[in-house]
């Protein structure tokens, strides 16, 4: 999780900075992080009109979502395996991400097979049925307790 929660600083949304990670077998297969695609100019930048028309307060959280130009996090993630050539979703891949995959991303990571969700926090695009009916178990965990960790890096980091 600490590895998704690296991932989601590399972020160039400006409306929210999300990680995730596909692992298996204990083993990193892929990372992604939520942002313009390759060439496009970035969110911060200017480069999603929907992105900033939600900072403006014109559009709320979770509407709209197919004029934002930004790809989610997971869908990067599962999108960095398939150019890889990485077939992610068999022998148990679990995908930690930092914020519970909305519905596109659920569908995805359902589609390559991956059956367990290790998340921080929840989402309000979030089809929970679906998740149940797919057979995907969903583990969200404790933030501050990851928030400790993280910490303990920095302060490992700095003293070093």
């Amino acid at each position: 999780m600490l590895q998704a929660e690296l991932a989601k600083l590399r972020s160039n949304c400006v409306t929210r900075q999300v990680g995730a990670v596909i692992v298996r077998n204990h083993r990193q297969l892929a990372t992604g992080y939520n942002g313009t695609p390759p060439g496009i100019k970035n969110c911060f930048d200017g480069g999603c009109k929907r992105c900033q028309l939600r900072m403006e307060g014109k559009i709320e959280s979770g509407a709209s979502l197919d004029r934002c130009l930004c790809n989610h996090a997971e869908a990067n993630a599962i999108m960095h395996c398939a150019i890889l050539g990485i077939e992610a979703g068999v022998e148990g891949a679990v995908l930690y991400t930092t914020f519970v995959p909305c519905l596109e991303c659920t569908k995805m990571a359902i589609t390559i097979g991956i059956r367990k969700f290790v998340c921080l926090d929840s989402y309000p695009e979030t089809d929970f049925d679906l998740l149940k009916e797919a057979g995907v178990e969903v583990v969200q965990l404790d933030k501050t307790k990851i928030a400790k960790w993280a910490q303990e890096l920095v302060n490992k980091y700095n003293s070093g």
